[in-house]
């Protein structure tokens, strides 16, 4: 007859179990921090550069819908179209680089992130105050006539 004990295996301390579910709940919460379903990166109709933040070729909308000096946010798409000079179109992530908050405002010729307040310039995405310390990113599009198009 074997001599081993028949102690039953120990059950996981109360400080294992509760730093295991604190790791799963700040996993989950920095995981959900960094998500934005519109998308993340952008390109301009002149920069062959980035990724696809919406569907590709999707219409945007009307030249006459972007402001000389200002833009418009495509939140569905997660693009900002911007008009920094009469006729020249550009595009950007609308994602900020800072923490992945969604842009939500457009005025001064500054793109505006109201998570940490970044500014970004309508004119090629550089920052123009901080915390952000990337631009964003550009993204491609099209103007067609009066239509301008995610390529």
């Amino acid at each position: 007859m074997a001599s081993e004990s028949l102690h039953p295996a120990s059950a996981p301390s109360r400080r294992t179990v509760v730093a295991a579910v604190g790791a799963t709940g700040l996993a989950l919460t920095l995981n959900a921090c960094g998500s934005d379903d519109g998308g993340s990166s952008s390109s301009s109709a002149s920069s062959g550069s980035a990724g696809s933040a919406g569907s590709s070729g999707a219409v945007l909308g009307k030249t006459a819908d972007i402001p000389e000096g200002g833009g418009k946010i495509f939140k569905d798409q997660g693009v900002v179209v911007t008009q920094p000079t009469a006729g020249e179109f550009k595009a950007f992530s609308s994602k900020c680089t800072h923490q992945g908050c969604a842009v939500s405002g457009i005025a001064n010729g500054v793109i505006t992130c109201p998570c940490h307040k970044s500014e970004f310039s309508v004119t090629d995405g550089s920052v123009k105050k901080g915390p952000a310390t990337q631009a964003l990113p550009a993204e491609k599009i099209t103007v067609s006539g009066d239509s301008i198009t995610l390529a």
